[in-house]
C-alpha cells in the first residue's frame, strides 16, 4: 500500500475582523513610531468608544500578558496576530483591564477577549487607539481592507493568505 501525502495544500484565506466597533485608521497614522513604521508588522488601528475587544480570528490564544493590555492569537494557518490596546498602557500593569479569555485556550473570531475601563484609563492620559498587527507577515500575503467604520467581531478588515 502506497500512501501519498499532499504537502501542497491550497492556501486558504484567513479573514480578520475588527477587534472593536468604531473607525479604522491607517497604521501609519498611529502616534507611536514602532506601530506607525510597520516595525511590528502590517496592520490597522481603531478609534472606538467601546470597552470590549474581540478576537479578530479563530485560533489559539498564545499571549495574554499579566498587564492585559494586549493579546496574541495563532491562527490555524500559522499567522500570528497581535491586538494591542492603547499606547504605553503596559505601564498600567493591568489596572483597568480584565481578561475575558485564558492564554493557551482556543478562541473564536468575534469572541470577547478583554474588557477595560475606558474612562479611568483615559483620565490617566493614555491614548486608547487599538492596533491589529500581523507579526509574522513575512510568511504571508497580507491585504488590508479599507472600511472607515467597523463593527467589532464582524467587519472584515484584513485577509492573510
Amino acid at each position: 500500500m502506497i500512501v501519498i501525502i499532499n504537502l501542497f495544500k491550497k492556501n486558504k484565506v484567513l479573514e480578520l475582523v475588527a477587534p472593536m466597533t468604531g473607525k479604522s485608521i491607517a497604521i501609519n497614522q498611529v502616534p507611536d513610531q514602532v506601530f506607525a513604521s510597520g516595525m511590528m508588522g502590517p496592520g490597522v488601528a481603531f478609534d472606538s468608544n467601546e470597552s470590549i475587544v474581540y478576537a479578530p480570528c479563530s485560533g489559539k490564544l498564545t499571549l495574554m500578558p499579566s498587564s492585559k493590555h494586549a493579546f496574541g492569537i495563532k491562527a490555524a494557518n500559522g499567522a500570528e496576530v497581535l491586538v494591542h490596546i492603547g499606547l504605553d498602557t503596559v505601564n498600567l500593569n493591568g489596572e483597568g483591564f480584565e481578561a475575558l479569555a485564558k492564554q493557551d485556550n482556543k478562541v473564536k473570531a468575534g469572541e470577547p477577549m478583554i474588557k477595560f475601563d475606558r474612562a479611568a484609563i483615559s483620565a490617566q492620559g493614555y491614548n486608547l487607539i487599538t492596533m491589529l498587527i500581523v507579526t509574522n507577515a513575512a510568511n504571508y500575503q497580507v491585504n488590508l481592507s479599507d472600511p472607515s467604520s467597523v463593527k467589532g467581531g464582524t467587519t472584515s478588515v484584513m485577509t492573510i493568505k
